[in-house]
């Protein structure tokens, strides 16, 4: 479904242990909006009814059951630069993009 970096597994475990919640997980949805249609929202957060759960050495992320089908295949990965550091995905299933990255079509 949706594979994670070694980096950003060590990452979100990072961000996971200063979390109050054990059962905390990082949430990835595919909103509309954006220049290209859909963009990625990325949130702390508990799981929800429904939810898809990927596990990477115990760093969870959730998905929501309407996001699944624009993340299969993709990769999500932590990348730092001089332009700065952040989550980035990686997916197959987007047809185009905009010029920032942060939106996407399919």
């Amino acid at each position: 479904m949706l594979t994670l970096t070694d980096q950003a597994t060590d990452r979100l475990k990072q961000l996971l242990n200063e979390e109050d919640d054990p059962d905390a997980g990082l949430r990835i949805e595919v909103v509309p909006g954006g220049c290209s249609g859909f963009e990625y929202s990325l949130s702390l957060g508990a799981r929800e009814d429904g939810d898809e759960v990927v596990d990477s050495g115990g760093a969870r992320v959730y998905i929501d059951k309407f996001s699944v089908p624009y993340l299969l295949g993709s990769e999500f990965d932590y990348e730092e630069s001089f332009q700065g550091a952040g989550f980035v995905i990686n997916n197959p299933n987007a047809e185009a993009s905009c010029g920032c990255g942060k939106s996407f079509t399919t």
